[in-house]
């Protein structure tokens, strides 16, 4: 194994990995499961279709937006960076903590779900998922603990192999026969709550698409890197879930798509028989391995920028020969494990989902202040669109979170308690060793 040697990450990312994590941040059994809710709610083609691309449009222009943030401020650990450079450490504190925590959460969840569905092609597995859930884990961990390169390389080809895999399955779809069904909606009334609910599903299927922010520090050529791989990321995205979506409704009657709790499924069935829901499950795996990969990447760059600026253990800040923050990295991964053995990565997952929200709409509202403040700051890309663009997005983040705590208000207050921990713990830590 490669010996500790520095606290510096090496620069040698591009555009590719830029691009292999975007998209492989952000595709995963969601776009699997969410057509099914979203029809149920939407109910007709066109609208259905309309709202995909509305969602789409709302990250192109999220993305935009933080990517002026990215090219400006080129440093490890996304939001955090943001956070702390317009509102201090206390601020930079809590959005790097609760992202952090979010993150392990995910690691949890991800693990646990790919070792379900090892388990299901693999029926002796099923007694020992928890077992295969962190054998998984541990070994990315690994992976990424001989260097950047390796595991940016691997995050490329799985990247690869699960678009593929996708387009495979839109094609499958599209162009072996299928009975025929009407395409028309069900006759039934869209309510507003209905659009709302419905819109809220597909921007979280989008969720992943800021990936790119956190790895600033190791791209080579951030400037030009980024906007592409932000961009470029997203747009692709929006164009694998509008085929997936097509290839859905071309299979599946609306009376079935709507409501269906894994639509993805139900369509290979009907296209490869017995075997269909095999191909959903060898697909969820090769959808799942890429996303895992990233979120380990990215919860170790949150809490090595952290530790680098003595907001968090300073020992998080250690990068070993390959390039990868290996105490932030084994810190991260026990954390995750601890989730997976207990099974509290359920009620965690749920309690944090809020954070991605919130830390969203800090960092518009971070633009905004650092135009205003710090307009003497190098921005080779500025947000289209500045400054309603900002506002629309970081409104649209406020309503999300507002409408996520109202509809389940034990876990939004969880969520407080959670971030109040954080920040009580690093004031009895830290007391008197970091300025406010």
């Amino acid at each position: 194994m490669a010996a500790e040697t520095s606290s510096h990450l090496r620069r040698v990312l591009g555009l590719g990995f830029g691009l292999a994590v975007s998209v492989g941040g952000t595709i995963g059994v969601g776009i699997l499961r969410t057509p099914g809710p979203v029809a149920q709610q939407l109910h007709a083609p066109d609208i259905i279709l309309f709202f995909w691309i509305a969602g789409g449009l709302y990250t192109l222009l999220g993305a935009s937006c933080l990517t002026e943030l990215g090219v400006m401020l080129p440093e490890a650990g996304g939001f955090y960076v943001y956070a702390r450079r317009a509102f201090g450490n206390t601020a930079g504190f809590a959005v790097g903590w609760s992202d952090w925590v979010m993150y392990c959460a995910v690691l949890a969840y991800l693990s646990i779900a790919i070792a379900e569905f090892v388990a299901v092609l693999a029926p002796l597995l099923s007694s020992a998922v928890r077992f295969v859930a962190v054998s998984i884990l541990l070994a990315v961990v690994v992976l990424q603990w001989f260097g950047i390169r390796i595991s940016s390389q691997f995050q490329e080809l799985t990247t690869s192999l699960k678009c593929v895999a996708f387009l495979a399955l839109v094609a499958m779809c599209l162009l072996v026969p299928t009975p025929e069904h009407s395409s028309a909606g069900i006759v039934s009334s869209t309510k507003f709550s209905g659009l709302i609910i419905a819109l809220q599903a597909i921007v979280i299927t989008y969720a992943g698409w800021q990936s790119p922010l956190y790895f600033m520090e190791e791209d080579r050529d951030p400037s030009r890197n980024l906007p592409r791989t932000m961009i470029g990321g997203v747009l692709s995205v929006t164009g694998i879930y509008l085929l997936v979506n097509m290839a859905l409704l071309k299979v599946l009657p609306m009376s079935e798509l709507s409501g269906a709790t894994l639509p993805a499924a139900d369509a290979a069935q009907i296209i490869a028989g017995a075997h269909g829901r095999d191909v959903i499950t060898i697909l969820s795996v090769i959808s799942l391995v890429p996303l895992l990969n990233a979120v380990m990447m990215i919860g170790t760059r949150v809490i090595f920028a952290m530790g680098r600026d003595q907001l968090f253990w300073s020992r998080t800040s250690t990068v070993n020969a390959g390039g990868t923050p290996s105490v932030a990295a084994l810190l991260t991964t026990a954390t995750a494990v601890g989730l997976i053995v207990t099974g509290t990565f359920q009620r965690l997952v749920a309690m944090t989902s809020c954070f991605l929200a919130a830390n969203y709409s800090i960092s518009c509202l971070a633009l905004i202040l650092l135009r205003r403040r710090e307009p003497e700051l190098r921005r080779p890309y500025r947000a289209w669109g500045y400054p309603w663009s900002v506002w629309v997005v970081m409104i649209g983040g406020l309503i999300f979170l507002v409408a996520m705590s109202i509809g389940d208000p034990f876990n939004g207050l969880a969520a407080l308690g959670l971030f109040a921990i954080g920040l009580i713990g690093r004031a009895t830590l830290t007391r008197g060793a970091i300025p406010p």
